[in-house]
């Protein structure tokens, strides 16, 4: 029989190996890659020493010729509980040195049981890939994980946020996991998603693309609109990773975090009356009135470099956390189209799950027209933003700075669709259409038999521009709950977030609705 002594060596020498995964020699060819190991991404990812492992001594139960004598312990992915800023979160970091990060029924089994306990506990769950995808060896047991995996990140949506991290290749099977949570975070030229690789792709199509350019981090991230973020490396990400979090509540029961303010909250900035170029065709950039309004300056924008038409992201008023969807006049006018009518829509949906009200500064000309976009499914693609605004019952504030027209001022958080809180700045457009456009459909006649056609569209134009294209109509009425001075606006939104804390509403008894996919 084993002395204690023997047996406290066996525990030291397992506990070793555990640490090293696949070896000093894949760890640094993981180095020379620019890559973080799995081990060394938990340890940037939560406050010091407080990560606890679950699952340490875990290995296969492959009984494919050869693999008997390759157990590694903790079979590819180190999971566990920590703390990061103090909030605890769960996470697991796939690791590459252990047969590529390849998901087996073993390692499959630790992130499932993680994710469960997250789900019971109500706590974030992150998930940072780096993995060549299902263990060939272990065929369909493999895919059982996977599809088990997917399972219970449908469930927990809407119930724990659920962040996913590419930090290496992610390919096949193993992109859908991440597709199905909140937001994927991805590294510049280490990282890659794709449902087919290069290879499979030139051989079936005969089209010849790199890794980088197939699947790479700025292809998701502009062109896709998978991916929300990207990092210049590892370090980056993770950070990034933690100031969302700050954010973000731990379930869908609880408030978004509160931090306690700097900033004057009955603040003006005057440089907000002069934003706003006089001529209705100039841009200007919404993320500068942004800036001016919330606290300190700050805010985390989400999918920066997708659908640039529309911004998103989060931010605090006197210290209480927001969701912010604004058109962006700097980029296309700040026109909706399909790209940003989705990007909106996925935004506004999470928000409303995580209790976080949403913040809308409008300025848009209306639903980009041509075939490329009918054909495409603009009817369907914008209703889906349509459907989140009205779902949507945390609280809504909606200031407009410029154009509010046609369908596109009802979509965009209008009284007639349950936002609570409506202004205007002196410089809104509300209208069915441009004051050019409307004089063209309604006196027609008279400009073209007048004498001098030219000069009729113009005085027709500014009549209609002086009669309809203002904000004291729909003030009027009633969808305007005021006018205000640009340079009011951040002292009024933090009054009208903080009157509507105590906000409920209720969507009518159901299942689930049908949002048009």
């Amino acid at each position: 029989m084993r002395s204690k002594k023997e047996k406290f060596e066996e525990l030291r020498q397992k506990r070793e190996q555990a640490l090293l995964g696949g070896g000093r020699k894949r760890i640094e060819k993981i180095h020379a890659s620019g890559r973080l190991t799995a081990r060394e991404r938990i340890h940037v990812l939560f406050d010091e020493e407080t990560f606890q492992e679950m699952g340490v001594f875990v290995t296969h139960r492959s009984t494919w010729p050869g693999m008997a004598d390759k157990k590694i312990v903790g079979d590819g992915v180190v999971c566990g509980q920590g703390l990061i800023d103090g909030r605890l979160t769960y996470a697991f970091a796939q690791d590459f040195t252990v047969f590529g990060g390849s998901l087996s029924e073993s390692n499959a089994g630790k992130i499932i049981r993680l994710m469960d306990i997250a789900l019971d506990n109500g706590a974030p769950i992150v998930g940072l890939a780096d993995s060549g995808g299902a263990r060939i060896q272990e065929g369909v047991a493999s895919l059982a994980g996977y599809a088990s995996i997917f399972l219970r990140n449908t469930l927990a949506s809407g119930v724990i946020p659920q962040l996913s991290a590419i930090m290496g290749p992610s390919a096949g099977g193993a992109v859908y996991s991440p597709a199905l949570t909140d937001f994927i975070f991805m590294v510049e030229g280490t990282s890659h998603m794709f449902i087919t690789g290069p290879n499979v792709i030139k051989k079936v199509t005969h089209e010849d693309i790199s890794q980088e350019e197939l699947g790479g981090a700025d292809t998701h991230n502009t062109k896709s609109g998978v991916a929300h973020f990207k990092a210049e490396d590892d370090e980056e990400c993770i950070d990034q990773i933690r100031t969302l979090l700050s954010f973000l509540p731990q379930n869908n029961l609880e408030d978004p975090p509160y931090a306690a303010p700097s900033d004057d909250p009955m603040r003006m900035d005057p440089r907000l009356n002069e934003i706003v170029p006089d001529s209705a065709r100039a841009p200007y950039d919404i993320k500068e009135v942004i800036g001016m309004v919330v606290d300190d300056g700050n805010f985390f924008e989400v999918q920066k470099y997708y659908a640039q038409n529309i911004v998103v992201g989060y931010s605090r008023l006197n210290g209480h956390v927001i969701g912010i969807v604004a058109n962006q006049p700097k980029h296309m006018a700040g026109v909706l189209d399909i790209e940003s009518s989705i990007k909106a829509a996925r935004f506004i949906r999470f928000c409303d799950a995580f209790n976080i009200p949403l913040v809308t500064f409008e300025d848009v000309p209306g639903f980009l027209p041509g075939t490329d976009q009918e054909w495409n499914g603009i009817i369907k693609h914008g209703a889906k933003l349509i459907f989140a605004y009205c779902e949507a019952t945390v609280p809504k504030l909606t200031v407009v700075t410029r154009k509010a027209y046609g369908g596109a001022y009802c979509v965009m958080s209008s009284k007639h669709i349950r936002s609570d809180y409506n202004v205007a700045w002196p410089t809104a457009e509300l209208a069915v259409m441009g004051a050019e456009g409307a004089a063209n459909i309604l006196f027609r006649k008279e400009i073209a038999s007048a004498d001098d056609p030219e000069a009729e569209l113009k005085k027709r134009v500014d009549h209609y521009a002086d009669t309809f294209e203002n904000p004291y109509i729909a003030a009027g009425l009633g969808y305007l709950d005021d006018v205000i001075m640009p340079d009011q606006t951040r002292p009024m939104l933090i009054h009208a977030l903080e009157n509507l804390f105590n906000k409920r509403q209720q969507l009518p008894p159901k299942k689930h609705g049908n949002i048009p996919l």
